[in-house]
């Protein structure tokens, strides 16, 4: 499984999402209305289950809000971190 699916499929589970795994695109916002439907207590969680699962810290709320705009902008953190 690639890093974008294995994103994709801990948003599903951690978040418990309306929306499957393979609903969600790569490079789709996540917030907002044209996103998935996330809001700010979904963003929290989110930062958890990132660092739990690809042990990537992100503790700069500006950093976050760009880290977190698609699941393509999570993986690009996470592989340049040296995590993937």
């Amino acid at each position: 499984m690639n890093l974008r699916q294995r994103i994709k499929e801990v948003m599903a589970s951690e978040l418990m999402l309306e929306v499957s795994a393979e609903e969600i695109t790569d490079d789709g916002p996540l917030f907002g209305p044209n996103g998935i439907g996330l809001d700010s207590v979904d963003a929290l969680q989110l930062v958890v289950a990132i660092e739990k699962h690809f042990k990537l810290k992100i503790s700069d709320q500006n950093k976050a809000r760009e880290t977190l705009h698609s699941v393509d902008s999570i993986a690009k953190a996470i592989e340049e971190a040296g995590l993937a």
